[in-house]
């Protein structure tokens, strides 16, 4: 039960403030967010252009290094957005990047392999029968 000197004007208990910020150093400034947000416009930008610009001729090397990009992507928005790091909550952070890395490298990869296994298993069509598809 809170002592009179530990409640508010409002009636509400008192919250210590210093306990809830001790590690303001994980909270973003706005130089962080903004160095976030051009790091992901740039992410973003460099493969929109290697698809839509055709730079490779092969589309694996375009795939792979779209892959590529949106993994950095993913890191940048860890660290820069919501302040993932090695040093705090106990490396609890660190796991969950860990977690995060596998599942999109799960996710990556099934979808990778349905889409092939979809495009190699389907039923090859000529034009003619494209144009008699209701």
């Amino acid at each position: 039960m809170s002592t009179p000197s530990q409640i508010d004007n409002h009636g509400h208990a008192a919250v210590d403030d210093h306990h809830h910020h001790a590690d303001a150093a994980s909270h973003g400034t706005f130089k962080s967010y903004m160095t976030g947000f051009v790091l992901s416009v740039v992410l973003t930008a460099i493969p929109f252009w290697l698809v839509m610009g055709h730079v490779f001729e092969s589309g694996v090397v375009t795939a792979v290094l779209v892959m590529a990009f949106a993994l950095v992507q993913i890191v940048v928005h860890m660290v820069y957005f919501l302040h993932l790091d090695t040093r705090s909550e106990g490396g609890w952070n660190m796991m969950a990047l860990i977690f995060t890395v596998v599942i999109v490298l799960i996710a990556l990869t099934g979808s990778l392999w349905v889409m092939y296994h979809l495009n190699a298993n389907m039923m090859p069509m000529s034009p003619e029968m494209m144009k008699n598809m209701p």
